[in-house]
């Protein structure tokens, strides 16, 4: 018999949870294979600091999702950057003045495929319609597109640069 897996609840992220954030942004990076195990510990700093700040200002927002019966054991993650941008028009009709980009979506590994990183993408699009945020958008991983298309995320005409560093 297959044991029938754990209720999953999901709460807002606070400044207490700023560790727990930082870790799924390196564990997203180091599964991808993107940051190299010398980059960790920066990379930790560098987002614990955004997160106090981004965080208190209601630029970043995040959702957590952890097993009823042990709340305290956050095993996945969604986070929204939310900023304003120049007015454009709107996909759906009308001007935009903000955008949303969905990022750090991360599950742990145990808790993989039992629908969890769909559950909290229902909170962070529910929390973009409330917001009347109709331009949102997100970077996938080859793991994460099949979720996203579902969601109806669409590839987009965005492209990249990466000047080269100086030094």
């Amino acid at each position: 018999m297959t044991p029938t897996p754990p209720r999953i609840l999901v709460r807002r992220a606070t400044e207490a949870d700023i560790a727990i954030l930082a870790h799924h942004r390196v564990s997203m990076y180091r599964d991808m294979g993107d940051v190299p195990e010398s980059d960790e510990v920066r990379l930790v700093d560098a987002t614990t600091a955004y997160l106090r700040s981004a965080l208190q200002s209601g630029e970043y927002l995040a959702w957590l999702a952890f097993a009823a019966d042990a709340p305290e054991s956050i095993v996945a993650g969604a986070g929204l950057i939310v900023r304003p941008m120049i007015p454009r028009p709107a996909l759906s009709g009308g001007i935009d003045e903000r955008e949303a980009q969905i990022v750090n979506v991360y599950t742990e590994l145990a808790w993989r495929r039992q629908g969890i990183a769909a559950l909290l993408m229902q909170h962070v699009l529910e929390f973009a319609r409330a917001s009347d945020l109709r331009r949102v958008m997100l970077h996938a991983s080859a793991e994460g597109r099949p979720l996203y298309e579902s969601l109806g995320f669409v590839p987009t005409n965005e492209m990249r640069l990466a000047p080269p560093t100086r030094g």
